[in-house]
């Protein structure tokens, strides 16, 4: 599933008149770069969710095969927007991506389909030291020595930051009442049951959420051009 339906507000004036996942980087509208990761890993089927200026978003994708989930109400967030695609997505494991992450290096899904093992694991998130992309920032997680997730905490170790990717088990997403709800209270009833984990990222990363991060993620992908 590709996460489309944000309002993109940290972008001011870009996404006044079109939505996040179609502005460019480096040429190309930032939804394309998420369906070829999803296409060359073989995920199927692909799901997008809609709300802000969806139509734009659903007309861009005319043609391809690409399932829509439209969000007509409310806006869901990433956990009540996830389970209103469950239909479409059909039974089992889901890999899920934002749009607004740009990666240079090994296809992201692919590495967390080699990683995955349902036998332990209700979702599996990549992430990369936050000292590296976010120098002074606050971090998401904390991995422990086998690799399990729990919350970062100032003073807890290394921190680690999700990059906007990972594979997840859904059903425990019906234990959550609210329609609208992220998925951090979905992670954290995982890292309470000890079934969250996380899978290092070695190549380059970039949150492209606002306009100097739309920068940097052209420069990186300038740097990754020229080797």
């Amino acid at each position: 599933m590709i996460f489309a339906a944000g309002f993109g507000t940290r972008m001011g004036a870009l996404t006044a008149d079109r939505p996040k996942p179609l502005i460019p980087v480096a040429g190309r509208p930032m939804i394309d770069r998420a369906l070829d990761l999803a296409e060359a890993a073989g995920a199927a089927p692909v799901v997008v969710n809609l709300h802000y200026r969806g139509q734009q978003i659903a007309d861009h994708l005319a043609g391809r095969d690409v399932r829509l989930s439209w969000e007509r109400g409310p806006i869901l967030e990433t956990g009540g927007g996830l389970r209103h695609a469950l239909p479409l997505l059909g039974p089992g494991p889901v890999a899920t991506l934002n749009p607004d992450a740009l990666f240079t290096g090994p296809n992201p899904l692919i590495a967390l389909r080699g990683a995955w093992d349902p036998a332990r694991m209700e979702a599996l998130v990549l992430v990369a030291p936050a000292a590296e992309l976010r120098p002074g920032g606050p971090a998401d997680f904390t991995l422990k020595h086998d690799s399990r997730i729990r919350r970062h905490a100032a003073g807890g170790g290394t921190g680690y930051l999700y990059l906007g990717a990972q594979i997840l088990q859904p059903e425990a997403l019906s234990q959550i009442p609210d329609a609208v709800f992220s998925l951090n209270r979905f992670w954290d009833l995982c890292i309470a049951r000890g079934t969250a984990f996380g899978l290092g990222y070695p190549g380059g990363w970039c949150d492209v959420g606002t306009p100097a991060g739309l920068a940097r993620a052209e420069a990186l992908l300038q740097a990754a051009a020229r080797g």
